[in-house]
């Protein structure tokens, strides 16, 4: 009898369901925040709340997860997280892979790179990073040619052949879409594009190959990277369901990376 009652003890602790976790997960507006919004569906099952904070730069994101207003972030990809613990010496890591969201190139004035004129002016993001990646896209399609020593944070200034003279205007990334008025071209991150109403495999006019390396990540502090809540954070968006949503809300225009 004694056996039976502890037995019976033992499966109704096994049963009993653990305390939810609440955390906070900071995204950009976009593709971002509805796949986040999805995400906190699954995790929810699972135990997790997931409280969603969008922000409408690239900077403020990290640092709000350095000073501990953010258990985590869900925006950029790990290039740019790299440039970020360098320059600001950040204790952050990337726990898990996202989306892939590949860069094009935009325009309101031309069909295509070739018909840009002499002296046209091109706008690029002005953070290194993704600075660096609108001008590798354009030099994989001809129109420049960058030092190839500088890597993946090529500015401006690495530039090594530019026979049509293009001007450079180097703008906030959130801002980019509302420059095309007032520039011959712009290379967008697809987030922002998304969010202009602009699809990357219909309106683009150039556009990033699937072998870049600008995979995005989830992270958290490097204290937190083994905690329960990160792995759970993780296995929600590799669900099988958040591919599907992918896949189907965005139509190639995102790949998941996972």
């Amino acid at each position: 009898m004694l056996k039976f009652l502890a037995t019976v003890a033992v499966a109704a602790l096994i049963s009993v369901p653990a305390l939810a976790e609440d955390i906070k997960v900071g995204v950009t507006p976009g593709e971002h925040a509805q796949i986040m919004e999805k995400v906190k569906d699954v995790a929810a099952k699972k135990g997790l709340n997931i409280e969603i904070l969008e922000f409408s730069d690239y900077v403020v994101p990290n640092q709000a997860l350095a000073d501990g207003d953010l258990n985590a972030n869900s925006f950029q990809h790990q290039p740019y997280l790299d440039n970020q613990i360098a320059d600001r010496g950040f204790d952050l890591v990337s726990i898990g892979k996202t989306i892939t969201t590949p860069m094009g190139v935009y325009s309101k004035k031309v069909k295509n790179l070739g018909e840009l004129a002499d002296g046209a002016t091109v706008a690029i993001p002005n953070d290194p990073t993704n600075g660096g990646r609108a001008l590798l896209v354009l030099a994989k399609e001809g129109l420049i040619k960058v030092n190839p020593d500088v890597g993946l944070k090529a500015g401006p200034a690495d530039i090594t052949e530019n026979p049509k003279n293009i001007q450079f205007a180097e703008l906030d990334a959130a801002q980019l879409p509302r420059s095309l008025d007032d520039v011959d071209a712009a290379v967008i991150n697809t987030n922002y594009a998304l969010e202009a109403g602009l699809h990357p495999k219909t309106d683009a006019i150039a556009i990033e190959g699937q072998e870049s390396p600008y995979a995005n990540v989830i992270v958290v502090r490097s204290a937190d990277k083994d905690a329960a809540w990160a792995k759970t954070l993780v296995e929600a968006y590799h669900d099988d369901s958040i591919k599907a949503f992918i896949n189907e809300e965005f139509k190639g225009a995102l790949i998941p990376s996972w």
